[in-house]
């Protein structure tokens, strides 16, 4: 294995552990607090806060965020296949499970696009 392999598997691995730390560290604080927010959640929040204090660049995790986002289908394969034991319930109410489905995504695009829209605009006056 040539140097440049190795140093692209290390920096992988230490991405991919900070990641991971984070997660745990946001299931610890779940578990200690009272609220019904998930782990991933806080940990979430707890990278959020990283970047926004500049403790850590979001190119220093870009690999082994990549590599997460690249392999997320495979944790949405057992959902799929539960789908096939529920047949009759896709039959008699598909239609209206698709129609909330894709209600709720096209809110989520919405929200994110204004707040979006909203931080551009005020980071532009905050600029000027």
């Amino acid at each position: 294995m040539n140097a440049a392999r190795l140093k692209h598997f290390s920096r992988l691995f230490v991405e991919l552990a900070v990641l991971l730390g984070l997660y745990l560290l946001g299931c610890l604080i779940a578990a200690w607090l009272p609220w019904p927010i998930p782990g991933g959640v806080i940990g979430m929040a707890l990278l959020l806060l990283a970047f926004a204090f500049g403790w850590v660049k979001p190119a220093a995790l870009q690999l082994g965020a990549g590599l997460l986002m690249a392999e997320m289908l495979l944790f949405f394969i057992p959902a799929l296949m539960s789908l096939l034991d529920y047949g009759t319930l896709l039959r008699d109410d598909g239609w209206r499970i698709l129609l909330v489905i894709a209600a709720s995504t096209l809110m989520v695009m919405l929200v994110t696009a204004f707040t979006v829209e909203l931080a551009v605009r005020a980071r532009r006056s905050h600029e000027a």
